[in-house]
């Protein structure tokens, strides 16, 4: 006769407790404990039905054989490259990102451009109709697209036993459930108890799923932290919807880097990659106009360059306003504080708005330097040299300090025609600017003075 008992999990880090709590007392969160339903059969001893996935006798390390995992093409080349060179067959990959931002999209796109291949999509929030219609939308061949509307696991495992398709989208996974579990679609039980009999069908079977998760209102995974323990990759789409562009990038990679990023453009007929987004993210119509400079940054391992753009205006309320899209407010209000104490520009009674143009968020600290330029730009009224683009992080003491991959972020600036770039002065001595960077000066500056005065040299005043 089954057993019933009844315990809580923390749905932020996986902590179990006996009885309901109000803060988790390993990860500090509030609220986070959800009731979790434990049905064992009588006689029952642990481990009696776990099931091993590979070989368990114990073997020489040196002794293994390692080869190359074998990698599908996705014919995409923005997923491939987060992917790290394609979908490993028997693999799990978990898609998360916020409602609308274009998660189905990317995965029904992705199986339509497969192919000769079978791929199956099992939605559990959309209709075989709905799904219907938003495939004659996006551009691709569905000739060996199959597509189910079921929220069942049992179900949807065994029609993928019957097509035997190449790869399997399930969307999404706190749609799903499974009869052997007594508990609400969606709930932490749930949730993981779907996720290993997936891991376990992806591993058996050879065939790669991708399954689509939500998010919390904090911005990460919506489950229990386990889910993102079992899977092989965590990919996860983020972008304001407000914009037309989507960044997708690895969380989590068992087979590669999560240092790649991918670049999508959201139009009516779907996602188009965008394998230059230098050209896209920077404006033809910028020179000649004041508060904009342009920084060379890196996301992943990714260069390209972006426009930072800065008003700074006199308070209208008598309280200056600090507001930033894009940027950190809290690094904006210390760099500001850099320029009032190391250079005399007093901003005490002025509004500052900064905003990072095509509506991306960006984290690198060497575009320091480029939103100081853009404060100064503006605060001035003097328009930058539009062939200069900048890269440094900015210290307290108004230094000038290293960034990485700085030979990426000049190679970036000369292929797209820039005549000068203004750089971190130790790292000019490393760098041998007359085989590499031919085209481009690259100027070194210790401290945040040495490079103002080269960019008011170079600009010219607005009005007047």
């Amino acid at each position: 006769m089954a057993k019933t008992t009844i315990q809580y999990v923390c749905s932020s880090c996986g902590a179990k407790a006996p009885q309901l709590l109000g803060r988790c007392p390993v990860c500090g969160e509030w609220g986070t404990y959800e009731e979790e339903v434990i049905e064992r059969s009588s006689g029952s001893t642990p481990g009696k039905t776990i099931r091993s996935l590979g070989e368990s006798r114990a073997q020489r390390l040196q002794d293994v054989e390692a080869s190359e995992e074998m990698r599908l093409d996705m014919h995409n080349g923005e997923f491939n490259r987060v992917l790290g060179g394609g979908l490993v067959p028997g693999s799990l990959v978990l898609l998360g990102g916020e409602p609308g931002i274009g998660k189905s999209t990317l995965a029904l796109q992705v199986l339509m451009q497969q192919g000769e291949r079978k791929t199956f999509y099992a939605s559990g929030e959309e209709s075989v109709r709905q799904l219907k219609l938003r495939a004659e939308r996006l551009a691709g061949n569905a000739e060996n697209l199959f597509i189910s509307s079921e929220t069942s696991l049992e179900r949807i495992l065994d029609q993928v036993k019957e097509l035997e398709p190449e790869i399997v989208v399930i969307d999404s996974i706190q749609t799903i459930g499974t009869g052997d579990v007594e508990a609400t679609i969606g709930s932490i039980t749930q949730v993981r108890e779907c996720a290993a009999r997936i891991l376990e069908f992806a591993k058996t079977r050879n065939i790669p799923f991708i399954i689509i998760g939500h998010i919390n209102k904090e911005g990460s995974l919506a489950g229990p932290k386990v889910l993102e323990h079992i899977v092989d990759t965590v990919l996860q789409f983020e972008g304001d919807q407000q914009y037309m562009y989507r960044i997708l990038r690895a969380q989590k990679n068992r087979f590669g880097s999560t240092s790649e990023i991918g670049i999508y453009e959201m139009r009516q007929e779907g996602l188009r990659e965008v394998t230059n987004p230098s050209e896209l993210l920077l404006s033809t119509s910028r020179e000649g106009l004041s508060g904009i400079a342009i920084a060379a940054t890196v996301e992943g391992a990714r260069p390209f360059l972006i426009e930072v753009q800065a008003l700074v205006s006199s308070a209208a309320y008598g309280t200056p306003q600090r507001s930033s899209t894009g940027f950190d407010g809290r690094r904006l209000n210390m760099l500001l504080a850099v320029l009032e104490k190391r250079l005399g520009f007093k901003l005490l009674q002025k509004d500052v708005f900064l905003n990072i143009a095509g509506g991306l968020k960006v984290q690198d600290p060497a575009i320091d330097l480029a939103v100081l330029a853009a404060v100064l730009s503006s605060n001035m009224d003097i328009a930058l040299d539009a062939g200069t683009c900048l890269c440094g992080e900015v210290g307290l003491a108004g230094e000038i300090r290293s960034v990485n991959r700085i030979e990426q972020r000049i190679s970036e600036a000369r292929k797209l025609g820039f005549k000068r770039i203004i750089v971190p002065a130790e790292q000019v001595e490393r760098l041998d600017t007359r085989k590499q960077h031919a085209g481009i000066e690259v100027i070194g500056v210790k401290k945040v003075t040495d490079a103002f005065r080269l960019l008011i040299v170079k600009g010219e005043r607005v009005n007047g």
